[in-house]
């Protein structure tokens, strides 16, 4: 038997119009005809296409309840508050702000749902909205649940009904997520927006991938294409050349999508998604997939060591396309804080500094050494580097330094070989590119820093490298082999 926010009164007629004056402070000029927005909500689309839905049906019911109350003045207002594909957890909906909006403007008096559920299933919201209503005067009716807010034990009712709705949603929740996790371990596809190179089969009650040929010589290029670069920006600005973009995908209802332009946060996720591999991934596990592999497991792997050597250390070994060979080993000796490398433009021709990091999150005036011009002080360091070539210890820590840092697949370096190379300094140093010569000054300078007061740029070297100097009887020239000055 249907039922609403109605006082205990003695008569059919005297409850109905209870319902209604339950606020506090009614409006005494309310009119006699009531005005009732009808709400319904369903939380997926599935059936909503149907010529009969479930929200039909909702507001065949509410229309019923409304027409048995008419003798009473109860109307139903031509508007329509349908939610259909949305959850109950929170009211960001569209009906649901149209209907609040239009309470606000006074062209409400009640608000008749299906269930209390149907309005929210979240206690907080459901809370806040009752207090929207309230404040406007406007009564609130369940067409199926039976309760009266006028007495405590009423609004004990209804809290108890939200609670159990509240919980009732977390449960589906956590079958859901369980269900989606079986399916995963199973290696099925669980839905999603689709990948390039895949296309969504649905001849079958459980939807697979299938593999797009075209797309997938693009997925493999890509993939070669950034062991080529090393970089996620030049592969994105190649892929703009190509006129290469991201998936496009139609929805169930025929909407096209996708299609958007490579970026670097797109094509990072394009490079570690394992689905390229067969396999299917959910939370932190994966698990092998149903579906075909597009890229050898041998190059996926390769792409996944080279991103995780350019994203160690904070960003200090990424490739820098300006040749910063510094960066990470120059420090402000006032500040004690790193310096970092940044490029200026100035119509065609541009300018590179490293800035304190002091001064650019703390203001210039709070450093004393502001920025200095990049290739000047790199320059200075290669020159101590020359000074130093014939020193053994140093030839030995850079055999050290090679090892630890070297990969399984390449072979090690020799001591001749760095003997060798030091002999030849020069033509060596000349023939390494800006990310090679980087890498070579991290095996052998341990930090740099300027002082502004006397324009002197001490190079500090690791310590077996430097024991040939500091064994050496003069200091004095040891110290000055230390320190370069720029004017």
């Amino acid at each position: 038997m249907p039922a609403t926010q109605t006082p205990n009164q003695p008569t059919k007629n005297q409850a109905t119009n209870s319902r209604l004056r339950h606020s506090k402070s009614p409006r005494s000029d309310r009119p006699n005809k009531i005005r009732c927005a009808i709400y319904t909500r369903k939380s997926t689309e599935e059936g909503l296409d149907k010529e009969f839905n479930s929200l039909d049906a909702q507001r065949e019911s509410a229309e019923a309840f409304i027409a048995s109350q008419h003798h009473e003045g109860w109307r139903c207002v031509p508007t329509k508050y349908d939610d259909g594909g949305f959850s109950g957890s929170n009211i960001e909906r569209p009906a649901m702000r149209r209907l609040l909006a239009d309470i606000e403007a006074g062209k409400v008096d009640c608000v008749v749902v299906y269930k209390v559920d149907r309005l929210s299933r979240s206690l907080l919201d459901f809370s806040r909205v009752m207090e929207k209503f309230e404040k406007h005067d406007v009564s609130f009716v369940s067409v199926t649940q039976q309760f009266n807010t006028t007495h405590s034990m009423g609004r004990l009712t209804l809290n108890i009904l939200l609670s159990f709705a509240q919980f009732e949603r977390e449960i589906i929740g956590e079958r859901i997520r369980d269900k989606l996790a079986a399916q995963c371990r199973k290696g099925k596809w669980t839905g999603g927006i689709p990948v390039l190179g895949y296309e969504v089969d649905r001849s079958n009650p459980s939807p697979k991938l299938v593999v797009n040929a075209d797309e997938a010589v693009q997925v493999r290029r890509i993939f070669s294409m950034y062991l080529e670069l090393e970089s996620l920006t030049p592969v994105s600005e190649k892929l703009a050349e190509m006129g290469w973009n991201n998936k496009v995908w139609t929805t169930k209802s025929g909407i096209s999508k996708g299609g958007r332009a490579f970026d670097k946060c797109s094509v990072h996720k394009l490079l570690t998604n394992p689905i390229y591999i067969g396999q299917i991934k959910h939370k932190s596990d994966v698990f092998p997939g149903e579906h075909a592999a597009i890229v050898d497991e041998s190059v996926f792997l390769a792409v996944q060591q080279m991103l995780s050597n350019h994203n160690r250390g904070r960003g200090n070994h990424l490739k820098n396309k300006h040749g910063a060979l510094l960066k990470g080993l120059i420090y402000c000796p006032a500040c004690n804080r790193a310096m970092v490398h940044n490029v200026t433009s100035r119509g065609t021709r541009s300018y590179r500094y490293y800035t304190c990091l002091k001064a650019i999150k703390s203001g210039r005036k709070n450093c004393p050494t502001g920025s200095l011009p990049a290739g000047e002080i790199e320059a200075a360091v290669v020159e101590q580097i020359r000074g130093v070539s014939s020193d053994v210890g140093l030839r030995h820590e850079v055999l050290m330094q090679s090892e630890a840092i070297r990969e399984p697949d390449h072979s090690p370096l020799e001591a001749n070989e760095i003997a060798l190379a030091f002999a030849n300094f020069d033509n060596v140093w000349d023939s390494l590119n800006s990310q090679e010569q980087a890498k070579a000054l991290k095996l052998l300078v341990s930090r740099v820093e300027f002082d502004v007061a006397d324009c002197s740029l001490a190079v500090t070297f690791f310590p077996t490298a430097m024991k040939g100097l500091t064994d050496s009887s003069d200091s004095n020239a040891n110290e000055k082999g230390l320190e370069h000055s720029i004017t």
